[in-house]
């Protein structure tokens, strides 16, 4: 039985498929009841966010006769006269989507309202932001089109007040109206709800019209969703006739809601051209993309996969579960989805139909295109009877295999997951089960969750292990982690102590030593002993593993999400320092381990340093991170940025360890900021050379700090590289007068406290000449220094680095982070990136 390494408590318990969602920003949203919980899992008993749902008015769509109130038609929505409000479905975007560069959180209620929520960044606040009511735009878009009906169609009488219309008690008869302006219902007669008021006063300035049985039960369709999902990021290619909105970028997501009436109704939102922490009312830019009818009966599940990531042509694979059973995956262009007028023919195209129409409803899918196998999709479909099945597709001749039916539960299956790129399935059921899958070729074979945990327990997990029920299962950013939200069995807790507090949890199990087939065959090349409660084979595997984990980030398409690593191999570094370190020291020799076998960590360290010209940007920002976080814990960051650490209380060989980390770090920094300022120099010689002006202004991004990056170089020009000096010396020969039209140019900077000069001494912090006194003793004040553009920081908010501890006024450009070296960004006003 796998131990958990963490839990955390929640107020609610939740009640749907899917309830708990891991966002790439490292963020868990956990849907119970009317309420849903935002946990951080590296704080979970720190603070959280909230979302409240409000109970919300049904729309006027039309009143129908008092006898019609039964028909079949209308079944479902006589029986489903909730009370309180609850979450059915929830699902995160993609990071950059936010005005603050965070995520968006799509909820979808069983009132079928679908709303997107942001973080309260800047409104100190615990509750969620709402952003954006999707359901009110759709029924505008719907009543401006009479619901897709013909004029003929709808009765010309209108509700009267006197008539048997208004007889009973019936919730559908709440009148309401719609102002224009504000897009907000406005009640006009008295609440038909209490059945001691009369219903004569409901109606008098109704005017809504009189609809068939049929008419209400397709409109109420139409408006009732049942479930969100986001596609992966798209962007619009450049020679496209759709451009974005104002203020917004070229890069964009779909929101997919799916619905009673078995269509899926897609929503584009772009992110935003700049992002803030200062402004709260930035708008979201939402714009309808079309309809599409999936499925003849309701759509309970839909997942998302990116097939070509081509930004001239990207292609996307959507799958789509209804409760008759039936699966199906569509092919969509996204390019055709920009160019295409009708918003009810979408151009997608049925690949297949995996799974036809029987009795079982789907509960939950999944679909996954692996980095390592592109052609290949792998397809898992959960059910209402407790069973799940896999399907593997090779795409580029568009044959579909199925593996396997798994009667692996005994309930409803409630969460599946892929793991591992492909090579792990976890799936969870409400019958409290949860289950591992290893995935080898065309054969799915259980596979037991690892039962060790590194490190120690969070000693403030004391919730007893009195489950009853399992709702979903997430895996984190990094795979390292699988979080699975569960629900308390009453009946066995406490009744005076435990079951009024403890409704539900959500648990955390580490999942890096999993046995996978690429790890089965391998072998620990680091001499070290097993410590306790560690075999040697699980050692290998979490070694794969957390090498495996960190090549994926030089895909600079996975956001840099690293929690599960950096806890991962703090908890390693309590009982093994020695194993943690040997794994750290292979991933910087990974690219040339035959060299470097049989030598020394110290001999591998400074080669590692001598080859940081050649590494990629992003592998030395995810080495400070991880180097910061784990090797240099101990130390603290203001220390390290002064350059001037405590070292000689750790004494002996740690201490000559540490430096060596210290100097590989500083290196790396150094490296890091050489490479931001010959960005920064290329794409202003581009800008005035009008050969790049598109492509930079384009995403929002404009130098800033050119005069304290010529400073700096001047003050550094014995140890910057010689690309670096040839790109200062163009810049310093540029007509001053011409740069102010491109970019930002302020020489001389001034103390917002006293207006003193502020000279550049230090890319990290800054001391103003002060105010001479009366006594002739002047006051200097110490200000903080912008990490990306070096200006002195604002009186006005900043962003914060929680690894380095440093602020910065300005964000880096997200193209720097694809740099590959200095060489390339030397060339880049001779050669624009497209």
């Amino acid at each position: 039985m796998a131990s958990r390494f963490q839990a955390a408590s929640l107020v609610a318990s939740p009640s749907y498929p899917n309830a708990v969602a891991w966002s790439d920003e490292n963020l868990i949203a956990v849907a119970t009841g009317h309420l849903v919980t935002i946990l951080n899992p590296a704080l979970p008993f720190g603070p959280r966010g909230l979302i409240t749902i409000p109970a919300n008015k049904p729309f006027p769509i039309g009143v129908i006769e008092r006898q019609d109130l039964y028909s079949g038609c209308l079944l479902s929505t006589c029986l489903s006269r909730d009370i309180r409000p609850c979450v059915r479905s929830i699902s995160w975007s993609h990071i950059g989507l936010a005005p603050n560069a965070g995520c968006l959180l799509a909820i979808c209620t069983i009132e079928g309202r679908v709303k997107l929520y942001r973080a309260p960044f800047c409104e100190f606040q615990v509750e969620w932001v709402e952003v954006v009511d999707i359901t009110d735009m759709l029924y505008d878009y719907l009543a401006n089109i009479s619901f897709g009906e013909s004029e003929t169609a709808v009765s010309s009488d209108v509700f009267q007040p006197h008539s048997d219309k208004l007889e009973g008690n019936n919730p559908l008869q709440i009148v309401y109206k719609r102002t224009s302006k504000a897009r907000s219902l406005k009640k006009i007669g008295e609440d038909c709800t209490s059945k001691t008021r009369s219903l004569k006063k409901i109606g008098e300035d109704c005017t809504l019209p009189l609809v068939t049985v049929n008419q209400y039960a397709s409109r109420n369709a139409m408006l009732s969703s049942l479930v969100v999902a986001w596609s992966p990021v798209l962007c619009l290619p450049p020679e496209t006739d759709s451009a974005p909105p104002d203020n917004s970028s070229n890069c964009f997501s779909l929101l997919a809601v799916g619905g009673k009436s078995g269509k899926i109704s897609f929503w584009r939102v772009h992110e935003p051209l700049s992002y803030t922490v200062e402004h709260s009312r930035v708008p979201i830019s939402v714009m309808l993309a079309g309809f599409h009818q999936a499925h003849n009966t309701w759509v309970t599940a839909i997942s998302w996969a990116l097939l070509t990531s081509d930004a001239s042509s990207p292609q996307v694979l959507l799958a789509t579960g209804s409760t008759d059973g039936s699966v199906k995956i569509w092919l969509e262009y996204s390019e055709k989805l920009l160019k295409s007028s009708e918003v009810n023919d979408p151009p997608f195209s049925l690949l297949k139909e995996v799974i036809n129409a029987d009795s079982v409803p789907v509960s939950v899918l999944t679909l996954i295109v692996p980095v390592q196998s592109p052609q290949k999709m792998f397809l898992a479909v959960g059910k209402g009877c407790g069973s799940f099945e896999v399907w593997i597709c090779d795409l580029s001749i568009r044959k579909f295999d199925r593996i396997g039916s798994y009667n692996a539960h005994d309930h409803v299956v409630t969460g599946l997951a892929w793991a591992f790129d492909g090579c792990c399935l976890y799936s969870c059921s409400q019958d409290n089960s949860v289950h591992s899958w290893s995935l080898c070729g065309n054969s799915l074979d259980e596979v037991p969750i690892p039962p060790n945990t590194p490190g120690v327990k969070n000693p403030a997990d004391d919730l007893p292990y009195l489950f009853g029920s399992c709702y979903g299962v997430a895996v984190s950013p990094g795979n390292l982690v699988v979080a699975v939200a569960r629900g308390f069995d009453a009946g066995l807790l406490n009744p005076m102590y435990q079951a009024r507090t403890q409704k539900a949890a959500i648990e955390f199990f580490w999942i890096g030593g999993q046995q996978l087939e690429s790890s089965t065959n391998r072998n620990l090349e680091f001499g070290i002993e097993n410590f306790p409660g560690f075999p040697k084979k699980e050692l290998i595997y979490w070694e794969c593993n957390m090498l495996w984990y960190l090549s994926q980030y030089e895909h600079l398409d996975k956001p840099l999400v690293v929690w599960d690593i950096v806890a991962a191999l703090l908890a390693f570094k309590q009982s093994a320092p020695k194993y943690v370190e040997l794994v750290l020291v292979k991933w910087l020799s990974v690219s040339n381990v035959e060299s470097h076998l049989g030598l020394s960590t110290g001999k591998i360290l400074s080669h590692a340093s001598r080859t940081f010209s050649n590494t990629t940007t992003r592998k030395l920002h995810l080495f400070n991170i991880i180097c910061r976080h784990v090797v240099l814990s101990e130390l603290k960051a203001d220390k390290i940025n002064s350059k001037q650490p405590n070292l000689e209380e750790f004494g002996g060989a740690e201490e000559e360890k540490l430096k060596l980390w210290m100097e590989l770090l500083l290196c790396s920094e150094r490296e890091l900021r050489e490479r931001l300022v010959g960005f920064a120099f290329s794409t202003v010689l581009g800008l005035m050379s009008s050969l790049a002006a598109k492509v930079y202004r384009a995403e929002g991004w404009d130098p800033v700090g050119l005069a304290q990056m010529e400073q700096w170089v001047a003050l550094n020009y014995d140890h910057v590289q010689d690309q670096l000096k040839l790109l200062a010396s163009e810049v310093r020969n540029l007509d001053k007068r011409k740069l102010h039209s491109v970019c930002e140019y302020v020489a001389g900077e001034q103390c917002s406290h006293c207006s003193a000069y502020v000279p550049l001494e230090s890319p990290e912090i800054a001391f103003c000449q002060g105010a001479k006194c009366s006594g002739g003793v002047g006051q200097s004040h110490k200000l903080a220094r912008c990490a990306v553009c070096m200006q002195v920081c604002p009186a006005t908010p900043s962003w914060f680095c929680t690894c380095c501890q440093r602020y910065s006024s300005k964000l880096a450009p997200p193209q720097f982070f694809s740099c590959p070296d200095i060489h390339w960004i030397s060339s880049l006003q001779l050669n624009p990136a497209p």
